[in-house]
């Protein structure tokens, strides 16, 4: 992902040089992905969502979002490292082609 781009009214942004993805509206952060990248896996390690946003799927669109820029790359594998971001795959088995095997 180069920049930003929209998601159901949100803008996700890779911010590379935090390893993070974040999804903000009008300025403000709602929800965030860290990540690890060792240039053929990123571990996905810590979904958060500010407490004020929690309960309305925040961290899932951050989630989706990650791994939709990840899987348009085609060049990265993921570990799911994050509960939360493991709990996602599981719920989502046709996605699982992109992650890293153990």
């Amino acid at each position: 992902m180069t920049g930003s781009h929209i998601v159901d009214g949100f803008i996700l942004t890779d911010e590379k040089d935090a390893s993070r993805y974040t999804l903000t509206r009008d300025g403000v952060l709602v929800s965030a992905l860290d990540y690890r990248d060792d240039g053929s896996t990123i571990a996905l390690t810590r979904a958060f969502t500010i407490p004020t946003f929690r309960g309305n799927g925040h961290a899932a669109r951050v989630v989706e979002g990650a791994v939709d820029d990840i899987q348009s790359r085609g060049d990265r594998k993921v570990d799911p490292v994050c509960w939360y971001v493991a709990e996602w795959f599981a719920q989502n088995p046709e996605r699982t082609g992109l992650l890293r095997r153990r």
